[in-house]
């Protein structure tokens, strides 16, 4: 019910409950991610498992242990060259279609919906689809190259969606910089690269946050291609995660759980800060 009530001449205030609206949501917010983060983090530190009912605390043994095999930290490292090539990979896919599809043309309108159609797939069914059509080729069993391949599928996925905001960039470059420049004697090279490039800032930064961010925590595409294969080369701390989570020690996986996000604070946030200052430089 809504009152409204006058005070001074003139002057009405408005009185409702909207927050109430929210509560709903809030409830489910603490139910499904608040209350299992804290737990999460309570589990790491216990000798939670399905082999026994008790459970006890056992302060740092399950980091100690993870670590004193070198198990995690190959994990963390074949992690952290996933993300990075998956950035890379999806930024310049994303950028390079961006500067080809720029122009408003029919043709370029259809390119456009149809890279921004593996952004709408299953990441599963994307993963189940290049294990289906490179099987017989080889690119799967290197244990050297797989894990560039399986980076390479992940951006092909989500290209479309990096294409579409430095498109959205490109868009908003005022015109009038740009032909200030062609006055003075630039030539369209340099025009791109010194003049339209820099406003790009803003994309580059939610570009390369989004992928790091989705590739640190991906799981579904290295999954469906290779199942952490070939001799655990690619099994980023997720499948590490899920492979030992399904042995029954659930403390570790919690454990690793907990590693992971400190990876995500410790990479992703930093590169976002400085990606962030290089806006307000340029």
């Amino acid at each position: 019910m809504t009152t409204f009530t006058t005070g001074a001449p003139g002057a009405i205030s408005r009185r409702t409950h909207p927050l109430w609206f929210l509560v709903p949501a809030y409830v489910l917010l603490l139910v499904f991610f608040f209350l299992p983060t804290v737990f999460n983090f309570v589990y790491a530190f216990t000798d939670w498992s399905g082999f026994k009912a008790a459970i006890n605390p056992v302060g740092l043994d399950n980091f100690v242990q993870l670590t004193s095999d070198g198990t995690l930290f190959r994990s963390l490292r074949i992690t952290i060259v996933y993300a990075v090539l998956v950035a890379v990979f999806q930024n310049l896919f994303g950028f390079g279609l961006a500067v080809l599809l720029e122009r408003d043309t029919v043709v370029n309108r259809i390119a456009r919906v149809f890279f921004l159609v593996p952004v709408l797939m299953s990441a599963l069914a994307v993963g189940y689809i290049f294990q289906a059509l490179l099987k017989g080729t080889g690119w799967l069993a290197d244990t050297t190259w797989t894990i560039v391949v399986v980076a390479l599928i992940h951006a092909w996925k989500w290209m479309g969606l990096s294409m579409l905001i430095y498109l959205a960039g490109l868009k908003t470059i005022p015109l009038d910089v740009t032909e200030a420049a062609h006055i003075d004697g630039a030539s369209q090279w340099r025009t791109f690269w010194s003049v339209r490039v820099p406003f790009l800032a803003p994309a580059v930064t939610f570009n390369v946050a989004t992928a790091l961010l989705g590739s640190m925590n991906g799981f579904d595409i290295v999954q469906a291609t290779t199942g952490g294969g070939p001799a655990r080369t690619t099994e980023i701390l997720n499948i590490f995660i899920y492979r030992t989570f399904g042995q029954g020690l659930f403390a570790q996986a919690t454990t690793m759980s907990l590693v992971l996000f400190l990876l995500v604070a410790l990479m992703a946030f930093p590169v976002i800060h400085v990606l962030r200052r290089r806006e307000e430089i340029l």
